[in-house]
């Protein structure tokens, strides 16, 4: 999951100053962490407590409340009695890649997905996202297989994978919805060479660039191994001590140290 928020690190500079290159430094003085590493914190952090991620995500939330979360996920967190809201936004992708890393079948990966999404987006749009970020992810660290994942991601969710970067890039624009925003993620990873590489393909879209980063991180991380010792010192460095243990503990107990 360090893959994913890196990831999220390296493109919060660029959300709203979108970037059509690949040509970027990944760290500066703008650099930080979002609402996409918190909530992915707080994933973790219901996998490997309760299993609860409506009250993770809650805990986390509310700990972090200025981390630029949307105006209805921010409404849900001042609620006093939370409720789902209907939501297809990427936020229910840009937190899940935990989900992929911690479990061990196809059938558990897209329950827990599932789960981990329809406490605030229980729209199916909302819930397919996340099972499609999260099944990436699985597919990426047990079956090493490009095509595979491709094939498997897009017949299950009817997502257009079979698109280059460079074919999205020119006509792409912001867009938060788990339509317009997962499917371009996977595109970025699989069209990638290295995790840095997927990366900045995410970035280079010119989207919704610290999620867009966030997925692609996630599954990277999955297929080519953890980001290099650079990037990760520079995630413990800007992250909280609080995030980065819950980060630490994961990776370790998930078969990669931070």
């Amino acid at each position: 999951m360090i893959g994913a928020i890196a990831g999220d690190i390296i493109g919060s500079v660029y959300e709203f100053g979108r970037t059509k290159s690949k040509e970027f430094p990944l760290f500066g003085a703008g650099s930080g962490f979002t609402d996409d590493s918190v909530l992915t914190v707080a994933t973790a952090d219901a996998i490997l407590t309760d299993g609860d991620y409506r009250r993770a995500a809650l805990e986390f939330g509310r700990r972090y409340p200025n981390a630029g979360y949307g105006g209805f996920f921010a409404g849900w967190l001042q609620a006093k009695d939370p409720r789902p809201y209907g939501s297809y936004g990427n936020g229910s992708a840009m937190r899940v890649s935990p989900v992929g890393f911690a479990f061990d079948s196809v059938e558990e990966v897209l329950r827990e997905a599932k789960r981990s999404a329809e406490f605030t987006h229980d729209h199916p749009e909302g819930i397919k996202g996340a099972q499609a970020a999260a099944l990436a992810v699985f597919l990426a660290r047990t079956e090493w297989d490009m095509d595979l994942i491709r094939s498997e991601v897009s017949a299950r969710f009817d997502y257009d994978l079979n698109r280059k970067v460079e074919d999205i890039r020119p006509g792409y624009s912001h867009d938060e919805s788990c339509q317009r925003t997962v499917p371009e993620a996977i595109i970025a990873f699989l069209d990638s060479t290295s995790y840095e590489d997927a990366i900045r393909n995410a970035i280079s879209l010119g989207g919704d660039s610290d999620t867009l980063a966030c997925i692609a991180g996630g599954i990277a991380e999955a297929y080519y191994g953890p980001p290099q010792h650079e990037i990760r010192a520079e995630v413990k460095g800007i992250l909280p001590a609080d995030l980065w243990s819950v980060t630490e503990q994961f990776c370790t107990l998930y078969g990669h140290s931070a």
